[in-house]
Parts: structure tokens; C-alpha cells; sequence
């Protein structure tokens, strides 16, 4: 890396190895993944003034269920509103029965935002306007389980028509 470190944006991944049970069992928490990258982001707070998103991939999913999950912001608090949207989506989901948030496979199964590999990314504005659009992760989506296309950087896409 020959470029000095400035002021750009802010990237995290966290790949988890082990299946959701591993975490489970050794941290008490079948969330370990998205509490980490929340820990990750937070880190770079200063590096995402102008938007943020986080995006999930569920490995080994059944062909038909989703299996990758995004949120993008440009509030004030970006991180804040996205990881709280998050929160909302495993609160709604065990509200009738708390003890499923104890239960990593079912999590794993019907909760989005619960996958193995995990994307954040902190946007710090240099080029185009400050919307929603202008935030990473970027989603190709395909009927192919294969031909999906999730990407988030810091650099500017030129000559995106050509």
C-alpha cells in the first residue's frame, strides 16, 4: 500500500467461519457476527459522516428462502438507524417467545441479518450527491444464486455506462 491513509471511507467484513452454533455455545449469543461488525463500524465512526450500510450472505440457505439481507442510511446517525432497524427485526421476530434468540439455527433460518458473512461500510462523501443511491453496499441481484453481485469499496465507479 504505497497511499498515505486519509480521510475515506470506512470498510468492514467479518467472514465466520464456524457454524452459528460454534458462537453460540462459546459466546453465549448466536449474534456474535452482526454485534461485532456493529463493534467495527463504531471503530470507524469518523470515516462515515455522510451514510452507512451493512449487507448479510446465509451460507448453505434452501434454494427459495432469502438469503441476503441490506440496509443503507443517510441519517445523521447512520449507524445508529441501521443497526437499530436491525435490532427491530430480531425483537419483532422472538417477541412471542424469547427463548428462540437462543436457538442459532432458527435465527439462522426465518431472522435476516443473521449470516456468515457480513459487509459494513461507512461513507465518506467525495463524489456525487449525499442520497441513498450514493450508499455502499451495492446489490446486483440475479434469479442465479450465483450470478449475485454484493460490493461495497472506497473508490468512485466511472464510466459505469460504458
Amino acid at each position: 500500500m504505497s497511499d498515505p491513509i486519509k480521510h475515506e471511507c470506512g470498510i468492514a467484513f467479518i467472514r465466520l467461519l464456524k457454524p452459528l452454533d460454534y458462537y453460540y455455545e462459546k459466546y453465549g449469543t448466536g449474534l456474535y457476527g452482526i454485534n461485532k461488525l456493529y463493534l467495527l463500524m463504531e471503530k470507524q465512526h469518523n470515516r462515515g459522516q455522510d451514510g452507512a450500510g451493512v449487507a448479510t450472505i446465509k451460507l448453505h440457505q434452501e434454494p427459495g428462502k432469502k438469503y441476503i439481507s441490506r440496509y443503507r442510511s443517510t441519517e445523521s446517525s447512520p449507524i445508529q438507524d441501521i443497526f437499530g432497524r436491525i435490532n427491530e427485526k430480531f425483537n419483532a421476530a422472538v417477541e412471542k417467545n424469547p427463548d428462540l434468540l437462543k436457538n442459532p439455527e432458527w435465527l439462522k433460518n426465518n431472522v435476516a441479518f443473521t449470516g456468515e458473512l457480513l459487509l459494513g461500510h461507512l461513507r465518506y462523501g467525495t463524489f456525487g450527491g449525499n442520497s441513498i443511491s450514493h450508499c455502499h453496499p451495492f446489490l446486483r441481484q440475479s434469479n442465479w444464486k450465483t450470478r449475485n453481485l454484493m460490493l461495497a469499496g472506497n473508490f468512485n465507479l466511472t464510466n459505469v455506462d460504458e
